[in-house]
């Protein structure tokens, strides 16, 4: 038996708002949406993955979701310039990573990385 994908279901009050934000933010493209479920995706593959965790690291909470990125710095300036609700600013982690939480509009807490090389 093999995992093929893992896909984190957000329950949502607006779709169309929540929609916008990844789109706006992380670049991802609609590719299923019934109105009442929409899934958001890029072209990009990624080994299948859970985290499971007591803590967030440097005594932040536990995220929701996890979402790497090719550049941080650049997530970062747009939560900045846009007004999203960022909670835990532009850190390096001593773990090898440089990381924020910003909040998506239904208070889903994300936790934006990049792995530093």
């Amino acid at each position: 038996m093999t995992v093929l994908r893992i896909v984190p279901n957000l329950a949502v009050t607006s779709i169309s708002a929540t929609r916008e934000f990844y789109i706006d933010l992380f670049g991802l493209e609609v590719v299923m949406d019934h109105g009442w479920i929409a899934t958001l995706a890029s072209e990009q593959s990624a080994l299948v993955q859970l985290s499971l965790a007591t803590e967030g690291g440097s005594g932040t909470p536990v995220p929701d979701v996890s979402i790497e990125v090719d550049d941080v710095d650049d997530i970062y300036q747009r939560a900045q310039s846009t007004g999203y609700d960022i909670v835990y600013e532009l850190t390096d982690e001593p773990w090898g990573v440089r990381r924020f939480y910003v909040r998506d509009p239904d208070g889903k807490l994300l936790n934006v990385l990049t792995h530093v090389r």
